[in-house]
C-alpha cells in the first residue's frame, strides 16, 4: 500500500499499546517512551511511501530497535541492555492491551496534577510537546522539562501494580477542564481517553465521569455568542445543544446509577443531566438539582460544591435562601456578597452548571454568584456593585468582560 497519507489518529491510538509492550518486555519507561515517540517520527517518514500491513507490530518493532540503539550507546545503561530480551523478529504484535495500567502509571500520586496531565497527553494520549505546550500556553521547552521530569519519577515504578482508578479521573477531569487552545481540543482528547478507559475497566464512576463530560460537552455550542462573548446558561439557545451527545450521556449515567454505587461523577453528571433535559431555563428542577448537591457533598465536602449548591437553592428556593446559603459558606452576611468559594459560574456561564470548568482562582466566582443572587433579589445597586468586584477579579477577559457588561447594564438602569 503506496501514497496514503499518515493517519495521525491511528499512530495516537497506538502509541499507549506501543509503549506498554515495551515496558513490560524491561524498558524503563523514559527509555520507552522515548524510544515511542521515535519510531512515531520514523512512521511519519516512512508509511506515506509504505504502510505496513501491521502498523501495531511495525511500531514495536521499530520502536525496540530505537531502544536497543540508546541503550547501547550509553555505557551507563549496559546492565540494563544485559536484562532484556534480544530483538524480536518482526511479526503482529501482542493482542495484550496495556493501556489501562499506563493510565494508572502517568496519574502515580508522586506527580504534580499538572506533571500527571502532561505525562497522560504525551504517553497514553500520543500528543507531540509541541501539542500539548500549545494546549497549555507555555513554551515547548518548559513543557519539555515538566514531561522529562514526569518520566524520570515514574521510571522506577513497577508496571504490574494496580493503580488507583479516582486518581486516573482527576487527571482526566483536569484535562478536560481545559476546554481548547492551540490546535488540540483539550476537552475532546478527555473524552476520546475517557472513553478508552471505559472500555478497559468496567467501573460505575469511570462511566460518571464519562456521562459527566458528554453533557457538558453537548452544551458548547451555546456557551458563547459569535463574537466570542459568554453566554449564560438561562440565554443559551438550547436548539444549538448535540442531542446525540446527551442522549449517549444520560444513557450511560443511568446505567451506571442503577448499579446503586454512586460517586461524585456520577452525582455531578446527574446535576448536568437535569440541566440538559430542561426544555427552557424556566422548567428547570433546580429542586431535584439542590437534592444532587446534597449528594455530591457526601462525597466532596469542598467550597466549590457547596457554592454551586447555594445557587441552586437560590433557585430553588428565592435568591434570598440562595444567599443565606452563600453566607454560611462564606463566612459573610447575606447583603456582603463576598467569600473566597469556587462556583460554576452563576454570574457567567449559568448557575448550577455541575462543576466543570472550575479551575481558576475561587473567589472572583464566588463574587459573581453573590450578584447574581443580590440582583435576583431586587437589590440592583448591591449586584452592580459585586459584579464589577468579581470582573476586577476574573481569571480571564471573557468572564471580565461578561461580568463588566452586567454592572454597567445594572447602573445604567438605576442612574437612566
Amino acid at each position: 500500500m503506496t501514497g496514503s497519507p499518515v493517519d495521525e489518529a491511528l499512530l495516537r491510538s497506538l502509541t499507549p499499546g506501543v509503549l506498554g509492550i515495551l515496558v513490560r518486555r524491561g524498558a524503563d519507561f523514559a527509555a520507552a517512551e522515548d524510544a515511542v515517540q521515535d519510531a512515531l517520527v520514523e512512521a511519519v517518514r516512512v508509511w506515506p511511501e509504505e504502510r505496513p500491513r501491521d502498523p501495531k507490530g511495525w511500531l514495536v518493532t521499530v520502536a525496540w530497535r530505537k531502544f536497543l540503539d540508546a541503550a547501547r550507546a550509553d555505557t551507563a545503561r549496559r546492565r540494563r541492555e544485559d536484562r532484556v530480551e534480544e530483538e524480536p523478529r518482526p511479526g503482529p504484535a501482542t493482542s495484550v492491551d496495556d493501556t489501562l495500567q499506563l493510565y494508572f502509571l502517568c496519574a502515580h500520586p508522586s506527580l504534580t496534577p499538572s506533571s500527571a496531565v502532561a505525562l497522560t497527553l504525551r504517553a497514553v494520549g500520543g500528543l507531540t510537546t509541541r501539542q500539548i505546550a500549545q494546549a497549555y500556553l507555555v513554551p515547548e521547552a518548559t513543557m519539555a522539562q515538566r514531561i522529562s521530569r514526569a518520566k524520570r519519577t515514574v521510571s522506577g515504578v513497577r508496571f504490574d501494580r494496580p493503580g488507583d482508578v479516582g486518581t486516573v479521573l482527576r487527571v482526566l477531569y483536569l484535562v478536560f477542564n481545559e476546554g481548547y487552545s492551540g490546535d488540540v481540543d483539550l476537552a475532546a482528547e478527555a473524552i476520546r481517553l475517557t472513553r478508552r478507559l471505559a472500555a478497559a475497566i468496567d467501573h460505575p464512576e469511570v462511566a460518571g465521569l464519562l456521562a459527566l463530560m458528554l453533557l457538558h460537552h453537548a452544551r458548547r455550542a451555546g456557551r458563547t455568542a459569535p463574537d466570542g462573548s459568554l453566554v449564560p446558561l438561562a440565554e443559551q439557545d438550547r436548539g444549538s445543544w448535540d442531542t446525540a451527545l446527551i442522549a449517549e450521556g444520560v444513557e450511560i449515567l443511568q446505567a451506571a446509577l442503577a448499579r446503586d454505587r454512586l460517586g461524585e461523577y456520577q452525582a455531578q453528571a446527574a446535576v448536568a443531566a437535569l440541566h440538559a433535559d430542561a426544555p427552557t431555563a424556566e422548567e428547570t428542577d433546580w429542586v431535584q438539582i439542590v437534592e444532587w448537591y446534597d449528594e455530591l457533598l457526601r462525597f466532596t465536602d469542598s467550597p466549590v460544591v457547596r457554592l454551586n449548591r447555594a445557587v441552586a437553592v437560590g433557585e430553588a428556593d428565592g435568591p434570598r435562601a440562595g444567599l443565606a446559603a452563600l453566607a454560611e459558606l462564606t463566612g459573610a452576611s447575606p447583603g456582603a456578597g463576598s467569600g473566597g468559594a469556587g462556583t460554576s459560574g452563576a454570574g457567567t456561564s449559568g448557575a448550577g452548571s455541575g462543576g466543570a470548568g472550575t479551575r481558576a482562582h475561587p473567589l472572583p466566582r464566588a463574587t459573581a454568584a453573590a450578584a447574581y443572587l443580590h440582583e435576583r433579589a431586587g437589590d440592583p445597586e448591591t449586584a452592580a456593585r459585586l459584579y464589577a468586584d468579581a470582573a476586577r477579579e476574573a481569571p480571564n477577559l471573557a468572564e471580565r468582560d461578561y461580568l463588566t457588561r452586567r454592572a454597567a447594564r445594572l447602573n445604567t438602569g438605576r442612574h437612566g
